[in-house]
């Protein structure tokens, strides 16, 4: 397999720019916003704008898929949003794992819109809150799963959700759901890298055996025997990503004619493989 070339994932669809104007239009018609990061890479997923955005609306975060990150790593981030004044919550929104806090952690977070709506007499006036976050974060499970009924789309690729959408999930809490939006550029390569990996990227702009090279040398720094416990070869830190490719084809027999290695099935296996958490539970970021 020949070297491959880094390049900056970039990808900002016109409609994104779209649903940040429209992020900026509804929130005079919330109370607070919840923002969905995953928490195998909290600081690439969350939005840089996103708090010049919303200004001093308050702001719920939720890490989600913590099922597959790292207990620990999860643990030091939910101390680091403390330590700056945020609430946060682990959650996987497809078992539902966490969302039992989700109201508490609300009327903490809007005690005092709380107390302003009993002071004018609407202490029954419902909480509205937007939520937001990236791609393929979980914005739609979350609904799904807070509402039972209700009827966001849901799908495992970045895109799917276009339009603002209310929600009534119960217990005097209204759901505004909305696109998911990235930034118009990622300066940071590595950034740009993880989106990818997690799938907030579409597949479709990116060469998916030169993404999978990067995801294995990342991992190659960052947890090695996740490589060597799933696939059952053995690694070196001197190793290139297209070298570790070469030996999972090998081992798993994807093979095409002339004996050689079919590469580019071998990297959709490892990167559905990474995305579904059969590598192990995986952290790819702490706080900086």
């Amino acid at each position: 397999m020949a070297e491959y070339i880094k390049q900056n994932v970039q990808w900002f669809p016109g409609h994104m720019a779209k649903t940040r104007r429209l992020i900026k239009e509804s929130l005079s018609l919330v109370d607070g916003v919840v923002e969905l990061v995953d928490a195998r890479i909290p600081y690439s997923s969350h939005n840089p704008e996103l708090n010049e955005i919303i200004k001093n609306k308050p702001k719920i975060v939720l890490l989600n898929k913590c099922d597959v990150a790292n207990k620990t790593a999860t643990s030091i981030w939910l101390k680091y949003y403390k330590e700056h004044g945020d609430f946060a919550l682990a959650v996987d929104c497809k078992t539902g794992k966490g969302l039992n806090r989700f109201e508490d952690t609300v009327k903490e977070a809007l005690a005092d819109v709380i107390k302003r709506n009993e002071g004018k007499g609407m202490a029954n006036k419902p909480l509205r809150l937007m939520v937001v976050g990236i791609p393929n974060t979980g914005k739609s499970s979350f609904i799904n799963r807070m509402g039972k009924n209700a009827k966001a789309l849901v799908a495992d690729k970045a895109g799917v959700t276009r339009h603002n959408q209310w929600f009534v999930v119960g217990n005097g809490i209204e759901l505004l759901d909305t696109p998911g939006v990235l930034w118009p550029k990622f300066d940071d390569p590595e950034i740009g890298d993880k989106l990818a990996f997690i799938g907030s990227v579409k597949d479709e702009i990116t060469d998916k055996e030169t993404l999978v090279c990067r995801l294995l040398e990342t991992l190659l720094k960052t947890k090695p025997e996740a490589i060597c416990e799933r696939y059952k070869i053995e690694v070196n830190e001197s190793m290139q990503g297209w070298e570790i490719l070469e030996m999972i084809g090998r081992k798993r027999g994807f093979l095409i004619k002339g004996g050689e290695i079919d590469y580019e099935r071998a990297a959709v296996i490892v990167t559905d493989e990474f995305r579904a958490g059969m590598l192990g539970r995986i952290t790819l970021e702490l706080p900086r």
